[in-house]
């Protein structure tokens, strides 16, 4: 059996050209930087990766760069659609590619119900023999998932191995997901890397979330795994002001990718349209908080 996922899947961002078009090889980079950072994974076409924002044909070449050059960590692709066949079919593409997971969100729906949800999970685990990560994000999603749903989703579809949870507050739902379901199932908090102390404190397995300086939260996690607590707690507390600053909602995904395009990862740090990018104010102050919190020589 393969060994369960923990510690830090940094989720990639997907660079572009000016003209809009897949800069392949600023996705190379950053895969490059997940690697050389001493992270765990990466995940590919998530929220950050501006997956809505791509056509089927991009997604298959990204998912196929990633994973090619992923120097064998594992890569989980975001195959989230809005109906269970294009989940499928998505994940099954995945999975051909060799990744070693798919990322996926219940479908929007007009009026969630619990039997739709476990039906499409339950569908998607019997078509891939690929662990599934749960994304509990209802900012996105629209589908509010409970500790107790959570844990009769991971009993009935045990392919169903992993959570990425994203339903603030986190620490909390993490101790209650976790009294019903112990290790069972794995959690990783997301969020922009926010919560991460309290929830590795909580138990968590590790993040799943694209901050722009990987390297930050593979430390915090080795220290906490390590029992140095009070040292994980002074970097994340140092920290915290610049992921909280890039965790902007709306524009957030610019943020991150104007740090990506500030550290030399892409040339080009736009969002596809019609997506915001941040303006000349807020790249001031992000420098600024770069500079207090005494990241800018990474």
């Amino acid at each position: 059996m393969a060994k369960k996922f923990s510690g830090v899947h940094w989720m990639l961002a997907t660079p572009f050209h000016e003209d809009e078009s897949i800069d392949l090889q600023g996705l190379g980079n950053l895969v490059a930087k997940a690697v050389s950072s001493g992270c765990n994974g990466m995940v590919c076409l998530g929220v950050t990766g501006e997956a809505a924002r791509l056509t089927d044909s991009e997604r298959y070449y990204i998912a196929q760069k990633v994973i090619q050059d992923s120097g064998g960590l594992p890569v989980t692709v975001g195959t989230t659609a809005d109906s269970t066949a294009a989940a499928i079919a998505r994940s099954k593409e995945a999975e051909s590619l060799g990744a070693g997971a798919v990322m996926v969100s219940p479908p929007s729906m007009g009026k969630p119900n619990p039997e739709a949800v476990i039906g499409h999970y339950s569908r998607l685990a019997d078509a891939i023999n690929i662990p599934i990560v749960v994304q509990d994000y209802p900012s996105t999603s629209g589908v509010h998932m409970s500790p107790e749903f959570i844990a009769n989703l991971n009993n009935k579809v045990p392919t169903a191995q992993y959570l990425k949870l994203e339903d603030p507050p986190t620490p909390p739902k993490i101790s209650a997901i976790r009294k019903l379901v112990g290790d069972n199932m794995p959690i990783f908090g997301g969020l922009g890397g926010v919560f991460l102390l309290e929830e590795l404190a909580r138990g968590s397995a590790g993040a799943m979330t694209g901050f722009a300086y990987p390297e930050v939260l593979v430390d915090i996690c080795r220290m906490m795994d390590e029992g140095n607590n009070k040292k994980a707690e002074e970097l994340f507390s140092r920290c915290l002001p610049l992921m909280l600053f890039e965790f902007q909602e709306g524009i957030g995904v610019g943020i991150r990718k104007h740090a990506l395009k500030t550290r030399g990862f892409i040339e080009c740090s736009k969002v596809r349209h019609p997506g915001p990018n941040p303006n000349a104010e807020t790249q001031t102050e992000f420098h600024r908080l770069v500079g207090s919190v005494g990241l800018e020589d990474l």
